[in-house]
């Protein structure tokens, strides 16, 4: 994959899929999913480098998704490219599920650390782009966060 063509159907249906996950769980942040499913798509379909038969494969390119609440959409990204099968994303905020409404590297395969709190991710990558550096690693992290737009005082 690769081409444009390709990419555009991808983000597509990891769209409509992150919406049928919120919809069967009856809660969720449609918002916050539709408008990272582009740049997750490029990410993992395009640039990073990762294996879902490997997820801990020990050079692997990382995501760190600060905005935890578009959680839905990194996991229809993540099923997408073969970490686990696209049916699993009914279970969306289950009981038992792996999918919950904040990403948890505990229980799902291809998330790199639990996010929620806005902002926390981003310090998080942080601190693994520096730790990657320290030890010599090739390997690059990805940070999505949330844009909040700056108010005026007046």
């Amino acid at each position: 994959m690769g081409n444009s063509n390709d990419l555009k159907k991808t983000a597509q249906q990891i769209r409509m899929d992150a919406l049928k996950a919120i919809h069967a769980a009856g809660a969720g942040h449609p918002g916050g999913s539709l408008s990272v499913s582009d740049i997750l798509t490029v990410l993992y379909f395009k640039v990073m480098n990762v294996d879902p038969s490997n997820p801990n494969m020990e050079d692997r390119d990382r995501l760190v998704l600060s905005k935890g609440h578009a959680a839905p959409a990194l996991y229809a990204t993540l099923a997408h490219r073969g970490f686990f099968d696209c049916s699993e994303l009914l279970t969306l905020r289950k009981i038992n599920s792996r999918m919950q409404g904040h990403p948890d590297m505990h229980k799902c395969p291809g998330v790199e650390i639990s996010t929620g709190s806005l902002g926390q991710g981003f310090s998080a990558a942080v601190g693994m782009a520096i730790a990657d550096k320290l030890d010599g690693r090739d390997r690059k992290t990805f940070v999505v966060k949330l844009h909040l737009p700056q108010q005026s005082i007046i």
